[in-house]
């Protein structure tokens, strides 16, 4: 579920490998290659099916409203038919916020996500890092009709994750609800975390893998994905260690992390050590006070910090 792989996370990693060879002549060509299907056009038949699977497809709800003795607080989905005819369509539950494709800005999605739970703790910002427990699953359609569904990665144990580096649409999801407010003591002796958030989030195919699915994961090209999630704690991201929370390297504060690229050098800020190319250090060109408290100096007073400033 990745963008530009910086970290190999277990199975969210998108591993997209773009190969330039030195075409000496038209027969190098590979004829058989078939290029991607244009985004904006894809767009609305992935969210077609998404819609497709909200409106048949219900979760329990009712174990949330009031959980029996030891519910685990995971979001189990099920088709509305027979004995579950009646059941509320997840469509009525969910919530949606309109996000770009990082690879084509003009397009936009409507990504859908459902909080069963918001969370008491901190709300991660786009670029930091959280733990989490998961369950990866896939939509795609049976032949000629209806949407289906298969589970493709799961992780019941807490792990940690690069917000900058899974598939986007998670990541606009995760960054909608809270941490938990703290620390609890099971039963049987082990730490547990209380009141944290739980969700979903449910992707268009362009802001998942697209064409580029884990070499390992038998996901089909141009799927839909399902993120379930216990969201349990985050903290500050600093990928490239500058000294500066990747959240402030947001220049345009447009909450992308991708296109801030002060110097033009293909890494963007909060993967550049030195945004400006100036040959100093970011983590040199800022003060960073003992309390964590940092101060933008501006040398030439031009009204451009240091940092992004090549000729301060």
């Amino acid at each position: 579920m990745m963008k530009k792989m910086k970290k190999i996370v277990p199975l969210l990693i998108v591993l997209i490998a773009v190969a330039y060879g030195c075409k000496k002549d038209d027969d190098s060509v590979d004829p058989n290659f078939i290029p991607a299907r244009d985004r904006g056009e894809e767009a609305p038949l992935s969210t077609a099916i998404i819609e497709e699977y909200l409106e048949t497809h219900f979760y329990n709800y009712e174990e949330f409203e009031n959980p029996p003795e030891g519910f685990d607080y995971q979001i189990r989905f099920d088709t509305i038919a027979g004995d579950n005819a009646d059941k509320i369509p997840l469509m009525s539950q969910v919530a949606s916020k309109n996000v770009k494709d990082r690879m084509d800005t003009s397009v936009t999605y409507k990504l859908y996500y459902l909080n069963a739970i918001q969370g008491s703790g901190e709300q991660p910002n786009f670029p930091d890092l959280v733990t989490v427990s998961y369950a990866g699953t896939y939509i795609n359609l049976e032949e000629g009709s209806r949407p289906y569904s298969k589970i493709f990665d799961v992780s019941s144990v807490p792990v940690k994750f690069d917000l900058t580096a899974i598939v986007n649409g998670f990541q606009d999801g995760l960054i909608e609800f809270n941490t938990a407010s703290g620390f609890v003591t099971n039963p049987d002796g082990t730490i547990g975390f209380q009141e944290f958030g739980v969700g979903a989030v449910f992707m268009q195919a362009g802001l998942g893998y697209y064409v580029n699915p884990p070499p390992t994961s038998n996901i089909p090209l141009y799927s839909q994905l399902i993120f379930t999630f216990q969201l349990y704690e985050t903290e500050l991201g600093d990928q490239d260690n500058d000294g500066l929370p990747s959240v402030m390297e947001d220049v345009n504060n447009n909450g992308l992390e991708e296109d801030d690229d002060t110097d033009g050098d293909d890494a963007p800020n909060y993967d550049d050590a030195d945004d400006d190319n100036d040959g100093r250090p970011t983590r040199d060109e800022i003060i960073i006070a003992a309390d964590g408290t940092i101060t933008f100096t501006d040398t030439d007073n031009d009204g451009i910090p240091d940092h992004l400033d090549e000729d301060s």
